[in-house]
């Protein structure tokens, strides 16, 4: 059978929605400090192993030998910065 929209099941609808959202709302005031707690700590991990990460790569890298590391080029001359003069 076909059920007919009724006024009170309209009522009794919003107000099922209206419940929900306000009960939402609450939990997540009391929830929030807490997932924040945990993404700020998160964070702050995720942190430190790129510092470490960086950390041991300039390590290794200060440990290779001496013959490894390319010579500077000799310096050919200065550089000088001309300026086109109007006339």
């Amino acid at each position: 059978m076909i059920d007919q929209a009724s006024f009170t099941g309209l009522i009794k609808t919003i107000f099922i929605l209206l419940s929900i959202y306000y009960i939402a709302k609450f939990v997540m005031r009391l929830a929030a400090p807490y997932i924040m707690t945990y993404a700020a700590k998160k964070m702050e991990q995720k942190m430190k192993d790129q510092f470490g990460n960086m950390q041991n790569q300039q390590n290794q890298q200060s440990k290779t030998p001496k013959s490894e590391i390319p010579k500077e080029k000799k310096k050919v001359g200065e550089y000088i910065d001309f300026e086109e003069i109007d006339e």
